[in-house]
């Protein structure tokens, strides 16, 4: 078990700090990928990613150090149990002095620094960004896709997100990437607060069902090239009537089986239906681009929504109230990533995504010293820590030298003496750090050398709760990879799962 996460941890370790080194991965389809954020790290590594930002390659690094050193503990008799409330005890005293740490965005010219620095230096990724977060606001919605030209761009545009996904994958379009997309053009949605039991009721829209109509839509969907999709309704209760009611404001619809209205499925006509420009729905979630909504009713509900929010003093309702502002107001961002092949694109791609995520992840916890030193200058919030006995002070002392692995490996890779750069760092003032690409110390605020708070505190939670998983089991249960046999010829895109890729 061991050999198999030093296997990982060494691969990933080559990727990380402004030296790090690319990594080649091959693929099942399409050329190799490359990339310097160590992806296909899978399980605990992405579940930071999608929590927090581009930590796959932190959380990697972290959980190995705590593994290793806990299973060699244990290999000379330490308690697992009793060694793990030690890693515990610790990353809860951890993540308190993260927070004092932490400091907020307040300027977009901070957030731009915290994106360039993201996105590897490029400070036209950085400013884009930047210009992305300050029109579509904090909880905006912001995407990356391919561009078509050599440049980078960033279009706004008029939408908001559902979440909820298909209610089938049959129901999808591309099936390489397991989505639906209608665009560009007119999509029609029909909006219904109830449940629908059969096609026949919504012939004139066909456009949602429900577990019973399912079966027939799905058919259409495959024989005929029926170009529809199925979202289950969001939410439950006042919440999803409330969301439904949105969706139609935007959209220019009507919501069918709303109390106090008498629309009726079978009489449905054009004008009751909501109209966007483009639709993209996932298994997860559902975006509703350029919406046809009356622009004037829009921005009527919009100032309802506001002078609610001056009056309001509950906090669940503030949520949601800001929710609903973001989704009507300020619509989608759109970052077209520019590049001379499809193989430059995919992995400038991917390190703007890591960039977005980390930008997102600061402006909402803040920022802390980057370089592994926020973890350096944590060591001091476990002198006071009280163990109740020797194996729960070895968890405390494991993760004590955790602490320093990210700044180690970063001036590993730098080529410097790592014991000096570390010592001389814990004898500075607490916001002096090493900066590899000139060489020397540096103030890394004023240098803009940090990572998102929310990066460090969800990799070290993870980190060590993968930890503390692996050196408490006794027994690991795996299934013995199958060898596939060479089909003798390329499996064409999209051609997977049983079903062809024609029929859809």
């Amino acid at each position: 078990m061991l050999q198999g996460i030093e296997l990982l941890a060494d691969a990933v370790a080559i990727t990380m700090g402004p030296k790090g080194r690319t990594v080649i991965i091959e693929q099942s389809w399409g050329s190799p990928k490359v990339t310097k954020d160590a992806k296909f790290v899978q399980d605990v590594a992405n579940s930071t990613n999608k929590e927090a930002v581009d930590g796959t390659t932190t959380v990697t690094a972290l959980a190995h150090s705590i593994a290793k050193e806990g299973l060699e503990k244990i290999s000379k008799g330490a308690n697992p149990v009793e060694i793990r409330r030690g890693v515990m005890l610790a990353v809860d005293a951890i993540i308190a002095e993260l927070k004092n740490q932490s400091k907020p965005l307040t300027t977009p010219e901070e957030t731009a620094r915290i994106a360039t620095v993201s996105a590897n230096g490029d400070k036209e990724i950085g400013n884009i960004i930047s210009d992305a977060v300050k029109k579509v606001g904090r909880k905006g919605i912001i995407t990356v896709k391919n561009g078509k030209t050599l440049n980078d761009e960033l279009e706004i545009i008029a939408g908001m997100k559902v979440d909820r996904g298909y209610i089938s994958p049959y129901l999808t379009n591309i099936s390489k990437d397991q989505k639906c997309e209608f665009r560009p053009g007119d999509a029609y949605i029909l909006l219904s607060e109830k449940k629908i039991s059969s096609v026949q009721s919504i012939v004139p829209a066909l456009e949602i069902a429900n577990a019973h109509s399912l079966s027939t839509l799905v058919l259409n969907r495959l024989t005929v090239s029926l170009q529809v999709v199925a979202v289950k309704a969001p939410g439950f209760g006042d919440n999803r009537n409330n969301q439904l009611k949105d969706m139609a404001i935007a959209t220019d619809g009507a919501v069918f089986g709303e109390e106090g209205l008498t629309l009726n499925l079978e009489d449905v006509q054009p004008h009751d239906l909501g109209k966007v420009g483009e639709v993209v729905v996932t298994k997860d979630d559902a975006m509703l681009l350029k919406g046809k909504g009356d622009k004037a009713q829009i921005e009527k509900c919009v100032q309802n929504i506001i002078a609610q929010l001056d009056v309001t003093t509950s906090e669940y309702e503030k949520e949601n109230l800001n929710e609903v502002l973001a989704k009507l107001s300020d619509g989608v961002a759109v970052l077209k990533v520019g590049e001379t092949s499809d193989a430059e694109v995919n992995e400038k791609k991917d390190g703007v995504a890591d960039a977005l995520h980390a930008t997102r992840a600061a402006v909402e916890e803040g920022i802390v010293l980057g370089g592994g030193c926020a973890l350096l200058w944590c060591n001091s919030a476990l002198d006071s820590l009280t163990p109740a006995n020797e194996d729960q002070n070895i968890g405390i002392e494991i993760i004590k030298r955790t602490l320093k692995i990210l700044a180690m490996t970063i001036a590993k890779k730098a080529g410097v003496e790592v014991s000096l750069i570390v010592e001389k760092i814990m004898q500075s003032s607490s916001e002096v750090g090493y900066d590899v690409m000139v060489g020397d110390f540096v103030n890394m605020l004023q240098k803009g050398i940090t990572d998102p708070t929310k990066l460090v505190r969800t990799a070290l939670l993870d980190a060590s709760g993968v930890a503390s998983l692996l050196i408490t089991a006794e027994v690991v249960v795996t299934e013995i990879p199958k060898e596939e046999k060479d089909p003798g010829m390329g499996a064409m895109d999209g051609m997977g799962g049983g079903m062809g890729g024609g029929m859809f």
